[in-house]
């Protein structure tokens, strides 16, 4: 792909929903001339429904009713021919407590945003700057530290490598920020190492380096709050004790902040970042004018024992523990869709902008250590030393503090911006569950959120909040995906071989060369650490995403539409009754035109729903959710097309392109059964199919209506998260609506 090309995000709503193939819509048209055949040979079914699909009907009658408070008319709007759209208050469930309860979430989280909003709920340059960087130059508050620490096992004398070694590491940065910035361009539409690495190497190294990048995001999390507290409790010891459950109050509040969309979000967190920016600056402009009084003169360090002899091992350990002053670097690449249009040239000013902080702050603060002769010391951070050095008297040294804390908690922003993106196109490819591909009321991914603040959580409680036990776990993941990354855009170039192609790919290749030795150097030095938790977890993980993906080929070869005659052979009739139904699978009788038996009680009068007691006086409509054309979706169909009962299908879309599109692959089909299309533009499903349901029995309580969902039963319970169960809650949410049937097709699984 060439610079800048791609235009536009993938990052849709409509991702739930896949497109078929060609040889899909193929086999879709040639099973649609089937059932032109099939139904000249059997009865036709009534050509008028007994209720106006529209409701328009319900609109113009609207008597009071027991469904009244249920089905307002104001659940539903019609756009254009056959198709509805659901307001706001069609997502609210029929119990008063659930109502409570979701009044209750969007007074803490906001209202829902429509899916057209999608497109306003970007950021500009200023605003992600501080959003997506916050991890990144927050690291600079640790990373020379952790650095230092290593260094000053092998005495006092000892610290004077960190100029070289930081000489070092500003090179690293510089060489893998570049690196990036040429990513940016060449995959305009993010998902950075996954789909690099993925992309040029193959799935198993794509896979690999999402493993990293998750375990990465994972402690992101973890070290920043727990470095956030870390700085809290070296101004007010006394709050030492109470560790863990800030920590995890503090995740709980981010997660609550991600929530409620990303440009709130981002409008939360932009004033901490910058005002952290603003007071490093101030401290280094202070602590540089001091040292400039004494002609630049460093300062004698403490004299310090040394634990350790100093030999290429603690040297190694030292760099690589410097190195997590790099974390974060990547998040732009893979947060492209976030961005304002055009998406690529601004991530990349912002990338530019970012690494050029990175590398002033961290040169700067290990430069004005080693003037000040500061040494690391249990307690108090080397950040809290310099700015009480810096400034001894007044209120300053507070302000500081107070601004390292707050970036050091919001730092984790950064992972929460960029874990649930990374699954979602990990769950697009098949590779992670199908669940987080759907986006919440806010635009945000929040079953990704969750996740990620409960295993981030479960992590920080696990080793105490302290980011010394921590930081040996950080380094591993964050460069296992940086060499991956840079080593598929190698790759990359080789193949396009566009213009400059050989400067382009020496960069790259320069990257993954620093990017390598520091992975190696981490795994290998720091595995007794704790290093080897990562080591260990990422082949785990990659074989968790492949037994994923198996499954759900699996289920999409059992499901994927075929020519009519090469489909496997069915099991046996469908399980599930019907009301009204002869035996099981049987057609239902159909009643003569007129009279009592038309579904009167004998004077005419129409019964209600639960009110028939014998066939001839029971009124059919069967109704058949359809989320995507599949082989589950075509049995449901057909099973209820042979009941020879007036039969419409109703599908919910996110949005209208969705459903253009649905309607399209209709029409391909044959257009066989009556189909309405309801938009959907807060993503909710079922309660707009439930007060859907109600508002067409509102306006023909004599109905019995017949909801025939087409189910896919698992072979394993482990399969269960995969998929939404968008079946079971369909029947527990219609399960107190009278004169509704809920029944099954299902279309089981190979083994």
């Amino acid at each position: 792909m060439g610079e800048g090309g791609g235009e536009g995000t993938v990052v849709t709503p409509e991702a739930e929903f896949p497109a078929l193939g060609p040889e899909e819509l193929g086999s879709l048209r040639r099973i649609g001339d089937r059932w032109r055949v099939a139904r000249r040979e059997q009865p036709e079914p009534a050509g008028e429904l007994p209720v106006d699909p529209t409701l328009g009907r319900y609109r113009r009658r609207p008597a009071p009713s027991r469904f009244g408070r249920l089905a307002p008319i104001e659940l539903f709007r019609v756009e254009e021919p056959d198709e509805l759209v659901a307001t706001e208050q069609a997502n609210l469930p029929g119990s008063r407590l659930g109502r409570g309860l979701v009044r209750l979430r969007r007074g803490a989280l906001g209202p829902p945003l429509n899916s057209a909003a999608v497109l306003y709920e970007r950021m500009r340059k200023l605003v992600a700057l501080p959003v997506l960087s916050s991890d990144l130059l927050s690291s600079v508050a640790y990373g020379p530290e952790a650095m230092l620490a290593v260094l000053v096992l092998a005495g006092g004398a000892a610290l004077g490598l960190s100029l070289p070694l930081g000489a070092l590491l500003v090179l690293l940065m510089v060489a893998v920020g570049v690196s990036y910035r040429q990513t940016i361009p060449a995959y305009p539409h993010g998902a950075g190492s996954y789909l690099v690495a993925g992309d040029n190497l193959g799935a198993g190294a794509g896979l690999t380096a999402a493993a990293g990048l998750m375990i990465d995001y994972v402690l992101t999390v973890s070290v920043s709050v727990a470095a956030g507290i870390h700085a809290i409790t070296s101004a007010l010891p006394g709050l030492t004790g109470l560790t863990v459950p800030l920590g995890v109050l503090v995740i709980a509040v981010l997660l609550a902040g991600n929530l409620r969309g990303v440009r709130t979000a981002g409008n939360i967190f932009v004033l901490p970042t910058y005002a952290f920016i603003a007071a490093l600056l101030a401290v280094l402009g202070a602590g540089f004018l001091q040292a400039a009084g004494r002609g630049f003169m460093a300062l004698p360090a403490p004299d310090v024992p040394a634990a350790e002899g100093l030999g290429l091992l603690l040297v190694l350990r030292a760099f690589s523990s410097g190195a997590v002053s790099m974390t974060g670097i990547e998040a732009v690449s893979n947060a492209i869709p976030a961005f304002r249009p055009p998406e690529w040239r601004n991530a990349r000013t912002t990338l530019s902008w970012m690494v050029a902080m990175l590398v002033v702050l961290f040169a700067s603060i290990v430069v004005l250590i080693h003037l000040d002769g500061l040494v690391p010391r249990s307690g108090e951070t080397l950040l809290s030393q310099l700015a009480r050095t810096s400034f001894p008297t007044g209120p300053w040294y507070a302000l500081v503090q107070a601004a390292t804390a707050l970036i050091l908690l919001l730092a984790a922003n950064t992972a929460f911006n960029d874990f649930p993106r990374l699954l979602f196109f990990m769950a697009r490819a098949g590779h992670a569950p199908r669940r987080f591909l759907h986006m919440g009321d806010r635009l945000a991914f929040s079953n990704g959120l969750v996740a990620l603040s409960g295993t981030a959580a479960l992590v920080f409680v696990t080793f105490g909040g302290h980011t010394e036990a921590l930081i040996p776990l950080y380094a591993v993941g964050v460069f296992l995906a940086f060499t991956l990354s840079q080593a598929g855009m190698v790759v990359h170039w080789r193949r396009r071989r566009g213009a400059r192609w050989r400067r382009r790919l020496a960069v790259n290749a320069v990257g993954t060369t620093l990017s390598g030795l520091v992975l190696l150097t981490a795994a290998v030095a720091k595995f007794a650490e704790g290093a080897w938790v990562v080591v260990v977890a990422v082949p785990l993980l990659v074989l968790l995403f492949h037994r994923v993906q198996r499954h759900y080929r699996q289920q999409h070869r059992a499901l994927a539409l075929r020519p009519p005659g090469t489909a496997p052979a069915s099991a046996g009739p469908p399980r599930g009754t019907v009301a009204g139904g002869g035996p099981e699978g049987g057609a239902a009788p159909q009643p003569p035109a007129g009279g009592p038996s038309a579904g009167g009680d004998g004077d005419g009068a129409p019964l209600p729903a639960e009110g028939q007691e014998v066939p001839q006086q029971i009124r059919h409509l069967v109704v058949v959710p359809v989320a995507r054309l599949n082989r589950a979706s075509l049995r449901a169909l057909a099973y209820a097309a042979s009941l020879g009962q007036p039969t419409l299908a109703v599908h919910l879309a996110p949005n209208e392109v969705e459903a253009d599109r649905f309607r399209g692959q209709w029409e391909a089909w044959g257009d066989h059964l009556r189909l309405e299309t309801i938009v959907s533009p807060y993503r909710a499903v079922i309660g707009p199919l439930a007060h859907y349901l109600e508002a067409l029995h509102a306006s023909r309580a004599d109905l019995v209506l017949t909801v025939i969902v087409p189910e896919v039963v698992l072979r394993h319970r482990w399969h269960r998260p995969l998929h939404s169960q968008v079946e079971r809650r369909l029947r527990r949410a219609l399960r107190e609506l009278p004169g509704v049937v809920v029944t099954s097709v299902p279309v089981h699984l190979p083994g």
